[in-house]
């Protein structure tokens, strides 16, 4: 168990190991491997807003496009 320095529990299992596909799998996967999506990742954590904003675009058929992806009035968001 993992314990922080107060004592508490903070977690009761970790868990490190990777399982990767075949080959097969990955070569016919969106993501094919850890780095492209790693890459993903980073780019939704660093502006979620816009990652979002372009996939949508990307792969959704829009009758109208939007303008704004997100509208953040706290405590509210609406996408």
């Amino acid at each position: 168990m993992s314990q922080s320095a107060g004592g508490q529990i903070d977690t009761v299992m970790t868990e490190t190991r990777l399982f990767p596909p075949s080959d097969e799998f990955a070569s016919r996967a969106r993501i094919g491997s850890m780095e492209a999506y790693q890459q993903l990742y980073d780019e939704a954590k660093s502006d979620p807003a816009a990652f979002w904003s372009k996939l949508a675009q990307e792969e959704l058929h829009w009758f109208k496009p939007f303008e704004t992806a997100l509208e953040w009035n706290e405590p509210f968001a609406q996408w």
